[in-house]
């Protein structure tokens, strides 16, 4: 056995003596195991550079010193001295990590792949930046609006459970009120008689002593109720489409959703948990109205405003426009005369005579 063999086992040993499984790693052991690593590879430096050589990886030779490290770490992870020595253990990592490597980098050297022109790639190398660099897969299937999606169906999710709670709350009140009513209204003895002789006390007890009958009706209303309330208020659903589906008339639709907006708002309103429904439907504080702005009385252009600053306005005294007046009217006199003898036919020689 070679001096660098022996170093190579004896600092191996120093690494596997400081790494525990069990407890916590201590500082001090932290120390011992990067010493005895950095002894590790400069022990083994020189078998680094034949194969990185061998492999034809100078052109990358960061990159392969950086695999042959990954190399060694697994190479004492896996290394058992009963199976062989660690000389064993990490040339064969070394070379599983370097020819890794240059199946990212390059195609495929074997003659095998050669003969049926394959070529490997790397998943890195299928898309780069602007900048020339390579993307990582992660980063080419990373969807940049899934968080916006998710945010918003999360939110859509919770819209629904506290409309679905909301509307469970109001049906409960319309069957109370509905029990209520049934309870109060008046029968025959007979049929009562009938009805406690047909049930027992603890059935009498569970419907209160009303007939499962009407009971059943009143489910059923409620249900019917509840499918136009939640499609009409709270969905996009016509008066039409649910009069269709539920056989109801579009004004009894009307009047059954009116009464739902009502008392809903009513019971977000008291009941704490819809208070953040209450505070976004209530309505913005009035905003105030500017006066009207008040009507101009005169009839004059305003001469302040930029389209009138050159117009202007000078009184003209009669008594000096009648002279000018006069000339203009004995100038317009001779015109119409000229006018006159030019259109006038010439006098024949019958007439000379």
């Amino acid at each position: 056995m070679s001096k660098i063999t022996i170093a190579l086992e004896a600092a191996v040993a120093t690494v596997i003596e400081n790494t525990p499984k069990d407890a916590p790693q201590t500082n001090r052991q932290r120390v011992y195991v990067d010493r005895a690593f950095a002894q590790i590879l400069k022990l083994i430096a020189p078998r680094i550079r034949h194969f990185v050589r061998q492999y034809g990886l100078t052109a990358h030779w960061e990159d392969a010193e950086q695999c042959c490290a990954i190399a060694v770490h697994r190479a004492i992870e896996a290394y058992d001295p009963a199976k062989a020595q660690f000389t064993t253990f990490v040339n064969w990592q070394i070379r599983g990590e370097l020819q890794s490597l240059r199946f990212r980098l390059m195609t495929d050297q074997r003659p095998s792949a050669k003969k049926v022109e394959a070529t490997t790639v790397s998943l890195s190398a299928l898309a780069t930046s602007p900048d020339g660099d390579e993307i990582s897969p992660e980063a080419m299937i990373e969807d940049e609006y899934a968080l916006g999606r998710t945010e918003a169906a999360a939110s859509d999710y919770l819209a629904e459970g506290a409309v679905g709670q909301l509307i469970d709350v109001y049906v409960d009140q319309l069957r109370k009120v509905g029990v209520e009513a049934l309870r109060r209204r008046p029968r025959p003895k007979r049929a009562e008689a009938a009805l406690r002789r047909a049930e027992g006390p603890r059935l009498r007890t569970a419907t209160h002593g009303i007939d499962p009958a009407e009971l059943e009706k009143l489910e059923a209303k409620l249900a019917r109720d509840r499918e136009i309330v939640e499609r009409r208020v709270f969905q996009t659903a016509t008066l039409d489409d649910l009069s269709l589906d539920t056989g109801v008339t579009k004004e009894r639709v009307r009047q059954i959703t009116k009464r739902a907006a009502k008392a809903i708002a009513e019971i977000a309103a008291k009941d704490p948990r819809f208070a953040v429904m209450a505070e976004y439907g209530q309505p913005g504080a009035p905003k105030r109205r500017q006066p009207a702005p008040a009507l101009r009385t005169s009839l004059l252009p305003d001469a302040s405003l930029p389209h009138n600053r050159l117009a202007s306005v000078r009184a003209v005294d009669p008594a000096t426009l009648s002279p000018v007046i006069a000339a203009n009217a004995v100038q317009s006199a001779e015109r119409v005369e000229a006018v006159q003898l030019a259109v006038a036919p010439a006098p024949s020689s019958a007439s000379l005579h």
